[in-house]
């Protein structure tokens, strides 16, 4: 029994012993998450949600004042351009065209019958001037014969008369002519009046018909079949019949927050998921990008409001879709992601690799090279003046044969979901610390730093030190 006290006794030792020198080995160690820098392809994308929208839709109001009599369309239904789509009661409307038109017949009978007057005048014309040469012939044959004192005074006089007859009746029949002439033009004038009153009547008349005016679907109508309709503004009740949208031309309407629209730009990519049609995806391009911040709370633009509370904003986003399908809806809740950028074999680290110091408390050391000097610093000189922060990362430096992390700063650029593009400051393969926050937070310059995968495996700490 004392032997084998003595055996348990000895392995114990030797464990303590053992332990003790992993202890030691290890004490002053950092453990963290370790990555190495590779090329990868990148693509910064910003997501923003909203509605399906078309591109063109038009709400049919009310021309006229009366009952809805006929809706010959229904919500979802599709229409053509130049269809009947709903008529108001229109019979007063529909007799006073007809009137018109039986009015405009007669007057093109009395233009007939002046036209037929004006005829019969102008042959008369005719007629009285061949009468009126016959008889100024027989008169210069009078003259002469009375001068010779061939005629007697009797048959001179007849002569001269019959003459002076004709000629009275020629500028009778002139006038009779200019008459006829005269009540035709008249007649023709009123006929324009009439045609003019009856192009009102159509008008009227066709106001209370609703016509497509392009090809669409129904996607909504407000008033039912015998409800009264009246002319007014959009949105008045009782003034719109019903709403068509073009939906041969899709968009997305997104909303865009403040933070990322300087990065969105028109001709984009982008790709369109619907919260009612899981699993597919729409690809479009971005058409139209606003240019007045929209109050987040209200929708409002903030150059229409006179609020000075300072609140988040967005700015709205036009995305057309490049195939839509029948499936679309207008209203329907949609994501867009927007690709604003895109690289190709470049140079990217963890998002959360990047550590922001001060240089100041940086020594100098073999892992890096101070960048921030007093020609780069804005504030040199000023012993007040905060000193600009640095932004970098910590690559793990082989240092006799021991681990250390060194703080190197870089120069980034595109930023994607998870990666971040970096232009200077590392290579691939370089091993930089990824992780975790708290261990990032508190690093030291040239701490010494031991892998432990199980750190990733631990939730995320992004609690900010004070």
């Amino acid at each position: 029994m004392k032997k084998i006290l003595l055996i348990v006794g000895a392995v114990v030792l030797v464990g303590g012993i053992i332990a003790g020198s992993v202890w030691r080995a290890q004490a002053g160690y950092t453990k963290c998450l370790i990555g190495t820098v590779t090329r990868q392809d990148l693509v910064a994308v910003v997501s923003a949600t909203g509605q399906i929208r078309p591109k063109v839709y038009v709400n049919v109001g009310a021309n006229a004042i009366g009952r809805v009599t006929n809706l010959y369309a229904r919500e979802g239904d599709k229409v053509h351009k130049g269809e009947i789509i709903a008529t108001i009661e229109n019979t007063q409307q529909g007799a006073n065209v007809v009137g018109q038109e039986a009015a405009i017949a007669a007057a093109r009978t009395d233009i007939n019958s002046y036209l037929a007057a004006e005829t019969s005048a102008q042959a008369n014309v005719q007629h009285a001037q061949a009468d009126l040469v016959q008889k100024k012939l027989a008169y210069q044959r009078a003259i002469a014969l009375y001068k010779d004192q061939v005629m007697s005074q009797q048959d001179y006089d007849t002569a001269v008369a019959n003459y002076q007859l004709d000629v009275a009746s020629v500028a009778q029949a002139k006038d009779q002519l200019a008459q006829a002439i005269a009540q035709t033009a008249s007649a023709r004038a009123k006929l324009k009046t009439q045609q003019a009153t009856l192009t009102y009547d159509k008008d009227v008349y066709n106001q209370t018909i609703s016509i497509a005016p392009f090809d669409g679907v129904v996607t909504n109508e407000p008033v039912r079949q015998g409800e009264m309709v009246v002319p007014g503004i959009q949105d008045t009740a009782g003034s719109t019949i019903m709403t068509l949208a073009d939906m041969s031309v899709v968009t997305a309407e997104v909303k865009v927050d403040e933070t990322d629209i300087v990065n969105v730009q028109i001709g984009q990519e982008a790709q369109v998921t619907v919260d009612a049609i899981p699993g597919k995806t729409f690809k479009g391009h971005v058409t139209e990008v606003g240019d007045q911040a929209l109050l987040r709370s209200t929708g409002q633009s903030t150059s229409e409001t006179t609020s000075g509370v300072e609140e988040a904003k967005d700015f709205k986003v036009v995305v057309a879709l490049d195939h839509p399908t029948d499936e679309l809806r207008p209203g329907l809740s949609c994501e867009a992601k927007i690709i604003t950028a895109s690289k190709k074999n470049i140079v990217a680290i963890p998002i959360e690799a990047l550590v922001m110091r001060d240089p100041k408390h940086l020594k100098d050391n073999p892992g890096h090279l101070q960048t921030v000097s007093a020609a780069t610093n804005p504030n040199a000189g000023n012993p007040l003046a905060p000193s600009p922060l640095v932004q970098g990362v910590f690559v793990v430096r082989k240092v006799k044969g021991k681990n250390r992390a060194y703080f190197v700063p870089v120069k980034t650029g595109v930023t994607g979901a998870t990666t971040i593009q970096v232009v200077n400051g590392l290579k691939p393969g370089d091993r930089i610390i990824t992780g975790t926050y708290r261990v990032l937070r508190d690093m030291k310059e040239g701490s010494l730093v031991k892998e432990d995968t199980s750190l990733a495996a631990l939730p995320k700490d992004n609690s900010s030190s004070t």
